[in-house]
């Protein structure tokens, strides 16, 4: 199994709303008690069920580091759990989907051609769409009114990847999609 944060790397990009796939994952090592190593395909952490997946390519390219990630350590689509920002969804939602299209998120595009598959979870983190230009969007960060919210999300993620390992997607969908 493995769960991949989807972000770009990079100061600059630390804490917007693109790499709220990041952050999630950022609390999930720290609530696990372990740490990232850096390697060929970006950042890596083991825990008990397997590895977290930070990729080391920008958000467009994330299926340059995932594929071969997944190839080397013989990982099915169906053991990856790739956790994103999601423009259609409000601020607040988060949904989880056992496959699907990726929804026009690049990130998700790249890691579907890498893998010539959408057979792969998905947890999807709702960032709201704007109203005017929507990479300017993305690449913000996220106001101080949006932070409790932001910080609620990030809990409810965690629960619910504790959940989606424990109990399996379907309990982690019936329990956390809405």
């Amino acid at each position: 199994m493995v769960i991949v944060g989807l972000g770009n790397p990079g100061l600059q990009y630390e804490r917007t709303r693109h790499n709220f796939g990041f952050m999630v994952i950022d609390a999930y090592v720290a609530k696990l008690s372990t740490k990232f190593r850096r390697t060929r395909f970006g950042l890596v952490a083991v825990f008990e069920g397997g590895w977290i997946l930070k990729p080391g390519t920008y958000m467009n390219l994330s299926g340059d580091a995932v594929a071969p990630f997944c190839r080397f350590y013989r990982i099915k689509p169906s053991d990856i759990i790739v956790v994103a920002d999601d423009l259609d969804l409000p601020l607040g939602s988060l949904r989880i989907r056992r496959s699907g299209s990726s929804g026009g998120h690049n990130g998700l595009k790249s890691i579907e051609a890498a893998l010539a598959t959408q057979q792969f979870a998905r947890m999807r983190l709702g960032i709201s769409r704007p109203q005017d230009s929507t990479l300017d969007w993305v690449l913000g960060r996220f106001s101080r009114d949006e932070t409790p919210t932001v910080q609620a999300m990030i809990e409810r993620a965690l629960q619910a990847l504790d959940c989606l390992l424990s109990e399996g997607i379907e309990k982690a969908m019936s329990q956390y999609n809405g």
